[in-house]
C-alpha cells in the first residue's frame, strides 16, 4: 500500500497537459514546508509569568513565517514575522526575547509559512470567530499561492 502512495505522489508531482497548442503545466508539492514547530520545553509545557520562551522551527525550504498567538480569552495577535532559510531555527533570533505576560492558561501559537512576504496591510490580530476566513484574507493580500500552518501550545501559570 505504501508503494502505491509513493507511485501516486511521483505521478502527481509534475504534470503537463497539452490542448491544441495550449500547454498547461503544474507541480503538486506534497512535502510540507514546516517540519517541526514547538516551544523550547516541548508542546504542552508549563511556563510562568515573567519567564522567557523560545520556539524551534524547522523548514524544508526558505520562506516567510509569521508567528500568531491565540490567548486563552481568544485574543489573537501577530508576534513576529521572519524570512528564514531552510533548516532549524530558534525563535526569536539573536538577543531579542519573548517574555511571557498574562493572561494565564492555554496559549496556542501558529506558524504561518508563505513563499512570499506577507502584506503589511493585513495582520492577523483580533478575536476571530472564523480563523480560516481571516487567514484567507491574509493570504490573498500577500498573493501567496503556497502556504502552511503549523500549531503548537503551552500553558502559562
Amino acid at each position: 500500500m505504501r508503494l502505491l502512495w509513493v507511485l501516486l505522489a511521483g505521478l502527481l508531482s509534475a504534470c503537463t497537459i497539452t490542448l491544441q497548442g495550449l500547454t498547461l503545466s503544474y507541480r503538486l508539492d506534497l512535502t510540507p514546508a514546516i517540519l517541526r514547530f514547538e516551544p523550547d520545553r516541548g508542546p504542552g509545557a508549563a511556563y510562568y509569568v515573567g519567564e522567557e520562551i523560545r520556539f524551534f522551527l524547522t523548514l524544508d525550504r526558505p520562506g516567510w513565517v509569521s508567528l500568531i498567538v491565540i490567548e486563552p480569552d481568544g485574543r489573537t495577535y501577530e508576534l513576529d514575522r521572519f524570512y528564514l532559510g531552510r533548516g532549524t531555527h530558534v525563535l526569536p533570533p539573536g538577543a531579542y526575547r519573548y517574555t511571557l505576560t498574562p493572561p494565564r492558561g492555554l496559549h496556542r501559537v501558529r506558524a504561518v509559512y508563505t513563499e512570499v512576504p506577507p502584506s503589511s496591510r493585513v495582520r492577523l490580530e483580533g478575536v476571530f470567530s472564523d480563523w480560516d476566513a481571516r487567514l484567507r484574507v491574509y493570504l490573498e493580500a500577500s498573493g501567496a499561492r503556497g502556504y502552511q500552518v503549523a500549531e503548537t501550545h503551552f500553558y502559562l501559570y
